[in-house]
């Protein structure tokens, strides 16, 4: 699911001012930047958008992220990955077992019939913790429409289930998360299953594939994103304390999605790697192949640690791990 960028990004960033216009219950005005600003780091949606996935459909992307702006779901649309338009909520309505107000981490994929499915974390009325569900809709922007009567994942004795996503493999369609276990003082593994081929349930036992074992990792790993590369799967993830700058994006490498998995040593993406451009960076998305390059798209706190607004960045392979490139003006300037 994961969505193309244009060949032309790079240049673009270095182009002439771009504009963000976000498109709201109340107006808020057109927010511009230099192209210096760009390339020092600067977001390309400077609004609170946390926990970023970003997918293509015929020739528009559509960002998903968690709520805020008065929506349980935020979506917004770009034709250029720089200016972006917020739509209205992607998830309006929440059934009953559901509590309001903590509606984070969507992943939105599209099905092979040309659906879309969403799988969002939300508070589960009971048990009370955050658990994963699952809402359909036929066009990518919404709305969206939780399915069933319950959670799709939400393992009580493991503290929960939150950031939702998914990776095809071998034409098998697979939901990755992790356990929730830092909210109980129990470990916190990404964990997968694979999923019914309309996306609404698992069909296999859950397996446990990674947790964190590292000292800058903290207390947690959490948003993993999968990807293939070669005849492996890379994958990264976030860790640490969202809440400031030790929350940062690791890496680790397999051959099948069981295992065994093998992290690379420190962070790929931080706040010391990237000079402070990026401030607690992570909950991030990857998009492989524009015009021979490949893109991360992230969150990361503005300066005054309010909001998380939504950057992208481009990546370096390094064997089979993506390194983000540090715009700098010299280097753009061509």
């Amino acid at each position: 699911m994961k969505s193309p960028r244009p060949a032309a990004l790079a240049s673009m960033l270095a182009a002439m001012m771009f504009s963000i216009t976000v498109t709201s219950c109340t107006a808020v005005p057109v927010q511009s930047a230099p192209p210096e600003l760009a390339i020092a780091g600067a977001p390309v949606l400077n609004v609170n958008f946390a926990d970023p996935d970003v997918m293509k459909v015929d020739g528009t992307y559509f960002a998903y992220a968690t709520n805020d702006n008065n929506r349980n779901v935020q979506v917004a649309s770009s034709t250029d990955l720089l200016n972006w338009k917020v739509l209205p909520d992607a998830l309006p309505e929440l059934p009953s077992w559901i509590i309001p107000g903590k509606t984070w981490a969507p992943e939105v994929t599209r099905l092979t019939d040309n659906s879309f499915v969403m799988y969002f974390t939300a508070t589960n009325f009971a048990p009370t913790l955050q658990c994963i569900g699952v809402a359909t809709a036929t066009d990518p922007a919404g709305p969206f429409t939780v399915q069933g009567d319950a959670m799709i994942v939400c393992p009580e004795d493991q503290g929960g289930a939150i950031d939702a996503s998914t990776v095809v493999i071998d034409d098998v369609l697979y939901l990755v998360w992790k356990n929730d276990g830092n909210c109980c003082e129990l470990d916190t593994w990404i964990q997968a299953a694979t999923l019914s081929p309309n996306g609404r349930s698992i069909t296999g036992d859950p397996i446990s594939i990674l947790k964190q074992t590292e000292d800058w990792e903290g207390a947690l790993i959490e948003a993993p994103t999968i990807v293939a590369r070669g005849s492996g799967l890379v994958m990264l993830y976030s860790a640490n304390s969202y809440g400031g700058d030790q929350y940062a994006v690791g890496a680790a490498t397999a051959a099948s999605i069981d295992g065994p998995w093998t992290k690379i040593v420190g962070p790929i993406l931080s706040t010391d790697i990237s000079g402070g451009r990026y401030r607690g960076p992570g909950g991030q998305d990857v998009v492989m192949d524009v015009g021979g390059k490949d893109y991360i798209v992230f969150h990361a706190w503005d300066k005054d640690y309010t909001y998380r607004a939504l950057h992208v960045a481009e990546a370096d392979w390094d064997a089979d791990i993506p390194r983000i490139v540090i715009p700098t003006k010299q280097s753009n300037a061509h």
